[in-house]
């Protein structure tokens, strides 16, 4: 099992005192449904028990780990109603992409809140910020805020998985080389706002992913003995060995700040393949969904939703046990398997370079 660093109860004391948050579902706490008003469903039940802008059934990553830092969970900046930004903002929205989308973004899928975007909402929020007048707001930070906070990333699976199919191998690694550009040029102007802590989430293990397995095309010779794509899995090793390089390159350019690449894909992986040993019981299996494979996923009747297809009508409903799921909806991660993670990158295994984060924070244990 993947244990939690340990904390004391009382009086937690951190360097850090917000977090800012870029990113796509899987760290969206809600920006997308504020946006684009919507009720997704059986999403939130496990902890919320009801609807809660995540795409999960309960919490994701970037809720533990502000709970972790005793901070509240992130107001995304699309909400204009019940938002506190004192302690940071999630700039975040589903289905957002790193670069921005080429075609309509009605057809394309994709949110209209690309990473570009979102730092144009950070640079505003700033301006917002360190407005005079704004001092006394009781839901802004102190203009001297961002020098103390963690700017998390945690973005870039739609550019990967939305070209996939179209462009292939070979034409997907030269745009992707485009996205790790983006990302480090984001981090650089960021640091020009008076950032100086980031962490950068990589990319998933997208080859075990439920809904992958069903829609991208693939032979069973490139099965891995898990159930994984292999050559899709390897696709997302080459992108993630690519953003590594590039964090290293942007080093360089900021010396006096403090850059890590957070290995998220293998803990992910570990789960995928051996969830019994995390007290799981299903590795490439969604919760949540529809159909009669071993992947519980019908692009056609996605989580939550009912339709009539062929003169039946289809409900893709939520499993009774979500805690034994690494796949929430086939696409995004259960709250236990956000839990796991957290877990190990709190203990900082999967920092690089080491980070000492239960030195500079007092880390509160995760329920």
């Amino acid at each position: 099992m993947f244990m939690a660093t340990s904390g004391r109860l009382a009086d937690c004391k951190c360097a850090f005192e917000a977090i800012f948050n870029f990113g796509d579902s899987n760290s969206d706490t809600g920006g997308f449904w504020a946006a684009f008003p919507a009720q997704p469903g059986p999403y939130g039940m496990t902890y919320f028990k009801k609807p809660a802008g995540r795409a999960t059934d309960g919490r994701l990553m970037i809720d533990f780990l502000a709970q972790a830092l005793g901070l509240p969970f992130l107001s995304p900046y699309l909400q204009s109603i019940g938002s506190d930004y004192r302690h940071g903002a999630n700039f975040a929205t589903l289905a957002s992409t790193v670069l921005l989308p080429k075609s309509s973004l009605f057809v394309s899928g994709l949110s209209p809140f690309a990473l570009a975007i979102q730092l144009n909402q950070m640079k505003h929020f700033k301006v917002k910020v360190d407005e005079p007048q704004s001092n006394g707001s009781n839901n802004l930070p102190q203009p001297d805020i961002f020098g103390k906070s963690i700017f998390t990333f945690y973005i870039g699976q739609n550019d990967f998985t939305s070209d996939l199919g179209s462009l292939g191998m070979s034409g997907s690694k030269i745009m992707l080389s485009q996205v790790v550009s983006q990302i480090a040029a984001t981090i650089k102007e960021l640091y020009g706002l008076g950032g100086r802590t980031f962490l950068v989430l990589n990319l998933a293990p997208v080859g075990c992913y439920p809904s992958f397995l069903a829609e991208l095309p693939h032979n069973s010779s490139d099965l891995d003995a898990f159930g994984c794509v292999i050559s899709y899995n390897n696709a997302v090793v080459d992108y993630n060995n690519m953003l590594k390089e590039a964090l290293n390159q942007t080093r360089q350019a900021i010396p006096d700040a403090s850059l890590i690449y957070v290995d998220t894909h293998a803990v992910l992986l570990e789960l995928f393949q051996h969830p019994t040993s995390h007290g799981l019981k299903y590795g490439p299996r969604a919760c949540c969904g529809y159909g009669d494979g071993d992947y519980n996923f019908d692009p056609k009747v996605y989580c939550g939703n009912t339709k009539v297809i062929n003169g039946s009508t289809l409900t893709a409903t939520a499993c009774s046990d979500p805690y034994n799921y690494v796949s929430w909806d086939g696409i995004h991660a259960t709250e236990v398997a956000n839990k796991l993670v957290t877990y190990a990158i709190l203990n900082g295994s999967y920092f690089d370079p080491p980070f000492p984060l239960h030195q500079l924070c007092d880390l509160k244990p995760i329920d």
